[in-house]
């Protein structure tokens, strides 16, 4: 990994943070166009494309769900009813605490109700790994949040199939359908709709960089939850912490693709040189050593900044989607970090262990999204309804003022409304 001093915090944030090829936003329109257009063919066209696979029916029957539940051991299943139940636990404490409310004020009566979206799109990724506990991450929250329709897309492989881990616990977790199709096409036909497949309310899940773009291209049609591509581990180091660990947390999250952004944040220049070497001695011996070497050599960096204070200041300018502290008191660091999105405390709090069993949502924005947003969660399942009771006696004693504010504003026949129910 490369080891930068920095001198200028902005300029060597705006310099280091990847930018998005130009060509993968027209290769995506290009898709999204050709599946509004000629639907399940296209979509069909695509796989066949993009993994080799001959797809008869993009939906997966009842038989094939049942045959993945043979496919899966005992001690994986165990393991991902312990992740959905540890999830559930943390999604059902935030839903307690929406509770329907009636304001009265003077004869005006606004209701405040919380209610489940009619139907959800969950992308869960695959290809270069398999990530059945994406399918729990987003099924979930939706499921606790009281949302009808789940519909589960997932790429196939080359032989036209779904990781039947990803099956079985997107089936456990409360899906409705599932799909055989990835990438770009997948949004696509969750947002316009095909002759199979529905189109549905709001999209969520995470994806590498078309799947990003996909999303961020039809949100004027369809909601989404946020831009969640290519993992991102930013990590906040003194000269007390491990360097063992901090190689270990930054390969972990390197493995997942070629695109991946892992970094180390220090004012310790033998910590940053531990670290390095130890990775060095570590990727010769691992799995998936491809990925991590590709990621950490040409994306990582370890920043060396002057102040505990710079330090601060630089993660919360690269906004990183998970953002590890260790240092003697994580704690008077963590109170100043504002835009990650998700903050794990301390040396035993692995970013690779809160992707599946901590409790927490290992779906997170990325692309700096952490500036205004955290992890998804029941919360981005349910929207405000909201209903308005007015007496015609507090009409006729807020006439006045709305005969002011609607002049003001040009708008005299807002006030005529209201004038004629009071004649």
């Amino acid at each position: 990994m490369r080891i930068i001093k920095v001198t200028n915090i902005e300029k060597f944030a705006t310099k280091i943070l990847p930018k998005q090829p130009q060509k993968n936003k027209k290769i995506v329109e290009s898709i999204l166009k050709n599946v509004k257009k000629n639907g399940d063919d296209a979509i069909k066209k695509y796989e066949k494309k993009f993994s080799g696979a001959n797809i008869s029916s993009l939906r997966l029957s009842q038989i094939e769900i049942k045959n993945a539940y043979s496919k899966v051991s005992k001690s994986e299943l165990s393991a991902l009813r312990l992740a959905k139940t540890r999830l559930e636990k943390t999604e059902s404490e935030i839903k307690s605490l929406l509770k329907n409310k009636t304001i009265n004020n003077n004869g005006i009566k606004i209701s405040k109700k919380f209610i489940p979206i009619q139907s959800v799109g969950c992308y869960v990724p695959g290809g270069l790994a398999k990530y059945s506990s994406s399918a729990i991450m987003s099924v979930v929250p939706a499921k606790v949040a009281g949302v009808k329709r789940i519909v589960v897309v997932s790429p196939p492989n080359s032989d036209g199939k779904i990781d039947p881990l990803t099956i079985v616990a997107a089936n456990l977790c409360g899906a409705n359908e599932i799909y055989k199709t990835g990438g770009a096409q997948s949004i696509a036909a969750l947002s316009y709709g095909t002759k199979s497949i529905t189109p549905v309310d709001k999209i969520v899940g995470p994806g590498g960089a078309f799947v990003m773009m996909a999303k961020s291209l039809i949100n004027n049609q369809t909601g989404i939850d946020m831009l969640a591509g290519p993992t991102e581990l930013g990590i906040i180091a003194d000269d007390s912490a491990n360097p063992k660990f901090i190689a270990l947390d930054l390969i972990s999250q390197a493995e997942h693709s070629n695109d991946t952004l892992c970094y180390l944040i220090t004012t310790s220049q033998k910590l940053a040189k531990s670290v390095n070497m130890i990775i060095s001695e570590l990727i010769p011996k691992i799995q998936r050593a491809n990925f991590v070497k590709y990621s950490l050599k040409n994306n990582g960096f370890i920043a060396i900044c002057k102040t505990k204070s710079d330090m601060i200041t630089l993660a919360n300018t690269l906004s990183p989607e998970h953002l590890q502290i260790m240092t003697r008191n994580p704690e008077s660091f963590s109170s100043k970090i504002t835009s990650s999105g998700l903050v794990l405390l301390g040396n035993d709090s692995p970013s690779s262990a809160s992707d599946y069993v901590l409790g927490s949502n290992h779906i997170l924005p990325t692309s700096g999204f952490g500036k205004i947003r955290g992890s998804l969660s029941v919360l981005d399942f349910i929207k405000v309804n909201t209903q308005v009771t007015c007496s015609k006696s507090s009409l006729s004693n807020l006439s006045k003022y709305l005969e002011v504010l609607t002049k003001s504003e040009g708008l005299p026949n807002h006030y005529e409304a209201v004038r004629g129910r009071l004649e």
